[in-house]
């Protein structure tokens, strides 16, 4: 799954027939308008509908569980708004018959003190715990948001929907990653082991090939437009040293084309490789170069078939939108426990190194 750059989330505002709906409507105007202006979009029940486009009753759960079935493929989470204390059944209901599987998220509103009459009331404080009791009862995992009770034209909601945005490109990432495993795990390497069988519970699949294969189609390569092309590309990403031949600087293109070539035909979304140390005795050049382009890309990759590692890399990316790394923070600076030096290798992206201290 490619970064999504813009989300949709199935609305839900909830209501409750013995509290005022014109509260709850004038409050499902504001969150539409509002998730507008942050980029997102939405599916949400019109006020033709159901009664002003609110959710308060178990027909009113069918039409939006039919509605959110039916944009099934749009719909990257459910936004849970509760103007007033809404009726959990209808609630619950509308997620558990859309079975979307899908992260919730529940919002409720502040309740204003000179606003406590019986038109005005919103008692949204308690409907949450009620709404989120529900869940629970249901089996419906949910995100809460920074504070129980917040109003909608709040900084907190502002960062609690993109917090809520990367819960969601994290979730709905991880439940059909293509991991790619290039080569074969040095034998020395044991702390990167990992259970793809475990993996694949969580619908982490991972896919394997031996480096052989990357290194037959690298050298395969060889004259074509697309390797200059990328030799141009390796040049232009970096300064490098007077002393590197030209024709080392073509191996490695060749090698990164082919790897490039190899996810895309595959679809993986994170790989890790082989990197230390046959692929330089035997083909002619390291791949920190490939897998640091790579993630530039948000194409992240780490080393040494770390599988759980590269699965840590796309997870960060998901969740940030920015090329992730594993770094070696653990060399020390002598005595002083406030500074440390990166001596390690490491596929870090270029971006990366210029914003990090």
């Amino acid at each position: 799954m490619a970064y999504k750059q813009k989300l949709t989330f199935g609305l839900i505002v909830g209501t409750r027939n013995i509290f005022n709906a014109k509260v709850a409507q004038a409050s499902r105007s504001v969150v539409m308008k509002k998730l507008e202006q942050l980029g997102y979009g939405y599916v949400v029940v019109s006020e033709q509908d159901t009664n002003l486009g609110c959710i308060e009753t178990y027909e009113d759960a069918k039409k939006c569980a039919k509605l959110f079935s039916e944009k099934r493929n749009e719909i990257d989470g459910i936004l849970v708004v509760l103007p007033n204390f809404g009726d959990e059944g209808s609630i619950v209901n509308s997620i558990n018959m859309a079975k979307l599987n899908v992260p919730i998220m529940v919002q409720a509103c502040d309740d204003d003190n000179d606003k406590v009459d019986v038109n005005s009331r919103r008692d949204a404080f308690c409907g949450k715990i009620s709404v989120c009791n529900n869940f629970y009862q249901y089996g419906l995992p949910y995100t809460e948001t920074t504070f129980h009770t917040q109003p909608l034209e709040s900084e907190s909601f502002v960062s609690d929907i993109h917090r809520f945005a990367a819960v969601c490109r994290v979730t709905n990432g991880l439940r059909s990653a293509r991991i790619g495993a290039i080569g074969a795990r040095p034998a020395n390497f044991q702390t990167v082991r990992a259970s793809e069988k475990i993996l694949q519970a969580s619908g982490i699949t991972v896919v394997p090939v031996d480096m052989s294969e990357i290194i037959f189609a690298a050298q395969k390569l060889a004259g074509s437009a697309a390797v200059a092309k990328k030799v141009e590309e390796i040049k232009a990403y970096g300064k490098i040293p007077s002393r590197i031949q030209e024709d080392k600087i073509v191996r490695q293109a060749q090698f990164g084309l082919a790897v490039e070539n190899w996810i895309a035909a595959n679809e993986i979304d994170a790989s890790t490789l082989q990197c230390w140390d046959s692929l330089e005795k035997n083909y002619g050049c390291a791949a920190c170069v490939t897998m640091s382009m790579m993630g530039e890309k948000l194409l992240p990759s780490a080393c040494e078939v770390d599988i759980a590692g590269a699965v840590s890399m796309y997870t960060l990316m998901l969740a940030s939108g920015t090329p992730s790394a594993l770094l070696d923070w653990n060399n020390n600076f002598a005595q002083d426990r406030n500074k440390c030096v990166c001596t390690h290798c490491g596929n870090y992206p270029k971006s990366f190194m210029q914003t990090t201290p």
